[in-house]
């Protein structure tokens, strides 16, 4: 009787164990939406779907999942944890940017990327400071960017690379009259800063510019005021749908017949046509093209974009690289900026375009940039590339 006794008093204290395990273990287990989320790490990606920019952008994002694709093996996870993109699309309009992010900061996003407009990256960067969350920007050009803060960075090229590589072309330049012909927008007046910041430096330069409002449908009168200008050397700077009418408005004023040089960053692809009979004055810097860089990231891209019937763009690597510096940030922390930031600082890494150095000072995006030339042949066209220029090259000033 006394043993069998014990044998149920074991028994219900062994029962009271199990359950007063169960319960704890109840009350330390997330929850199912929390469980969900702790899987999925969302990143917020603000880019032009519409709008005048709205090329610009569809490259971007093809880029940032193709680099989300190599740099996870093709899993679209870090540490486990699966990556998904919430899109949020600006419009073209730096105000729609600047709230999209506000949105997305305000739901808790540790990590934001993108936007074409320079303008809006300019407001994004104190944004990342003021709310610590990592920016990284995307092919906004603008120089400011680079030293904004402890929180931004940029996956593409700045201006002062574009206005460097050019230089290669400006050699017979020295001393005679350079024009900018840019928009008047963020990104038009930092090339009209950066010719002039770069020029500075060669004896005897005069930079003068003509700034077009970006709304402008009429280009005639502002290819008129450039000719009344004598320039030398023409430095186009030019972004969106407007440039075929830019550009005929620039021949039917007689600039390539009277000028010297005529310097522009080439476009993406589908814009080529544009460039018209003056197509064979024209000299062009290159940010990217397909077959410029040779490296295995860049061989890897093209074969897998190939497949698909597709090739990637101009700005199909500031996507790709976006999406390197989000798997590279993610790895270091999940939730701690701090720990990601100080992942970025300083990383060298092969990205489409071949060997990228983050500057550990002031976030630089070192990276190699081209020079070249645009055929026609009949209704195809081609670029051959004639100058690699190595990052070191095109290097902007350390940023205080």
């Amino acid at each position: 009787m006394h043993a069998r006794r014990s044998k149920v008093v074991a028994v219900v204290t062994a029962a009271v164990v199990l359950l007063a395990a169960l319960a704890a273990g109840a009350q330390a287990r997330p929850n199912a939406a929390d469980a969900t989320s702790s899987h999925t790490i969302k990143v917020g990606i603000v880019y032009s779907r519409t709008g005048a920019f709205a090329p610009y952008g569809a490259e971007y994002l093809s880029g940032l999942r193709w680099g989300l694709n190599y740099a996870t093996g093709g899993t679209g996870k870090v540490n486990g944890h699966t990556v998904e993109f919430t899109l949020v699309d600006d419009g073209t309009d730096a105000a729609k940017a600047v709230s999209g992010a506000k949105d997305l900061i305000g739901q808790g996003y540790k990590i934001i990327a993108g936007t074409v407009l320079s303008g809006a990256a300019l407001q994004l960067a104190p944004l990342a400071e003021q709310n610590k969350i990592l920016y990284i920007s995307g092919p906004a050009a603008t120089d400011g960017v680079t030293g904004a803060n402890d929180y931004t960075f940029r996956s593409g090229r700045q201006t002062f690379q574009d206005v460097k590589a050019a230089t290669a072309f400006l050699k017979g330049a020295v001393g005679k009259n350079v024009v900018v012909f840019a928009q008047d927008i963020a990104f038009g007046q930092g090339n009209v800063a950066a010719v002039r910041r770069v020029f500075g430096d060669l004896s005897g330069q005069k930079v003068d510019s003509v700034l077009v409002p970006f709304t402008a449908q009429d280009f005639t009168p502002y290819a008129r005021q450039l000719r009344q200008k004598n320039p030398d050397l023409v430095f186009v700077a030019w972004a969106g749908l407007s440039a075929t009418a830019m550009w005929n408005a620039l021949d039917q004023q007689g600039i390539f017949d009277s000028v010297d040089t005529v310097v522009t960053g080439l476009a993406e692809r589908a814009t080529w046509p544009a460039y018209g009979p003056a197509l064979g004055k024209i000299k062009f810097l290159n940010h990217y093209n397909a077959l410029a860089p040779k490296n295995k990231v860049n061989d890897w891209l093209v074969k897998k974009m190939a497949r698909r019937g597709q090739a990637p763009d101009l700005f199909t690597p500031d996507g790709f690289v976006a999406s390197q510096m989000i798997v590279r940030a993610l790895k270091a922390s999940t939730s701690d900026v701090s720990k990601m930031t100080a992942a970025l600082e300083g990383w060298s890494f092969t990205g489409p375009k071949g060997q990228q150095t983050i500057r550990a000072e002031d976030h630089a995006m070192l990276q190699p940039m081209f020079l070249g030339r645009l055929r026609q042949n009949g209704n195809r066209y081609s670029f051959a590339t004639t100058v690699r220029l190595r990052a070191k090259y095109t290097a902007p000033p350390a940023s205080s």
